[in-house]
């Protein structure tokens, strides 16, 4: 089963993908889904010869735990914007020294950061050892950087190993 879908949360998605972009949910364009979804990794899998493994269950826990994260954040911003004056706010850059190693959980994590509103991830170091990222409102550089290696990079260990 592992040779015929080389990649099966990407052959999922595609399947997914592929009946919202048609809009509707028919038989013909739930059998065109599966087509692509097998298809498409099985001609790349040559590509990504040493791709993580993945533990799903985590990543689900990972995604619940991003999007109330989003919710939060969006309260956030919002009471920063309307009550703060712009002279109380600290914005600062904050250099994220990584853990992470494959190229897969950087880029999830660079992500998972800009998806939340008041930080946004600027750039990777060429070693791919650093994540530059600007947050709006971060009074203590050092406690936000442990913050999100605690929150975020410390969960994603266990979803990529």
């Amino acid at each position: 089963m592992r040779r015929l879908i080389p990649h099966p949360g990407l052959s999922v998605l595609l399947v997914i993908v592929w009946l919202l972009m048609a809009n509707a949910i028919t038989a013909g364009g739930l059998l065109m889904g599966i087509v692509i979804g097998i298809l498409l990794p099985l001609f790349t899998a040559p590509f990504w010869p040493g791709r993580p493994s993945v533990n799903y269950s985590a990543g689900l826990a990972f995604i619940a735990l991003v999007l109330w994260d989003i919710i939060v954040a969006n309260f956030e911003v919002a009471a920063i914007i309307l009550f703060r004056r712009n002279r109380d706010l600290r914005p600062a850059w904050l250099t994220i020294p990584l853990e992470l190693d494959t190229p897969e959980a950087i880029t999830v994590l660079a992500g998972t950061i800009s998806l939340t509103p008041g930080t946004v991830s600027a750039d990777v170091s060429s070693c791919g050892n650093f994540l530059l990222v600007h947050a709006l409102h971060a009074p203590d550089p050092a406690s936000e950087i442990a913050r999100i290696k605690s929150r975020y990079e410390a969960r994603l260990k266990g979803v990529f190993k």
